[in-house]
């Protein structure tokens, strides 16, 4: 909370950026775009309720014309790959200095692409006829369906099948379903284990980062 005043404040003091509204987890991100449909949403990876890849592919379903750019802690490939996959417009990792996330709001919301310095000199380095075939977005971080990310989700955050049912608006049996396939595709047959997948697939960390609308 205290980090997103403060990054409000910040960006506010610039004159041409206004924000409306704050989010405090990837559910409550979808459901304030939806309702506010800002021209940037500048979200984290690792969030509580709903995960940042989710939380992008649900918003650009909801609210096509906002752009999203992604602030996270995250630097590696198979995280920026798969959100530029999903239709993401930027990437900056934490260390990136205010004023650059100022300039990447203004980028992204002219419609351009932005990625913080290090990122963007990488994919500078890479093969550009492999990525004009797209490779660059053919890594997968897992084979789960969305529902499936959410389910694993819920459950790596200590939540009961009925409260995983409940936050999900679906039955319980439902749920079971879901975490019956997710151990069958993951190869994974115990909560703990599942919990420290989620961890590594970066759908949760141990602590709740930033999130702006």
């Amino acid at each position: 909370m205290i980090v997103r005043e403060g990054l409000r404040a910040i960006l506010e003091a610039q004159g041409d950026i206004a924000i409306v509204g704050q989010a405090q987890d990837g559910r409550q991100a979808v459901e304030l775009t939806a309702k506010l449909l800002p021209d940037v949403v500048v979200m984290d990876i690792a969030m509580p309720r709903l995960n940042g890849l989710e939380a992008t592919r649900k918003i650009l379903k909801v609210a096509p014309t906002t752009r999203i750019l992604i602030l996270s802690a995250h630097s590696d490939d198979a995280y920026i790959e798969q959100v530029m996959a999903l239709g993401a417009a930027g990437y900056l990792i934490k260390q990136t200095s205010l004023l650059i996330l100022a300039k990447a709001i203004r980028e992204v919301c002219k419609g351009n692409t932005f990625f913080s310095p290090s990122i963007a000199k990488r994919f500078h380095d890479l093969d550009h006829k492999s990525r004009d075939r797209g490779e660059l977005h053919r890594k997968k971080i897992d084979p789960l369906t969305s529902r499936e990310v959410e389910v694993l989700q819920l459950i790596a955050e200590g939540k009961a099948n009925k409260e995983t049912a409940s936050e999900l608006g679906i039955s319980i049996k439902t749920v079971e379903k879901h975490r019956h396939t997710l151990m069958g595709k993951l190869d994974i047959h115990d909560t703990a284990s599942l919990t420290r997948y989620a961890i590594a697939a970066g759908i949760i960390e141990s602590s709740v980062h930033l999130t702006i609308i």
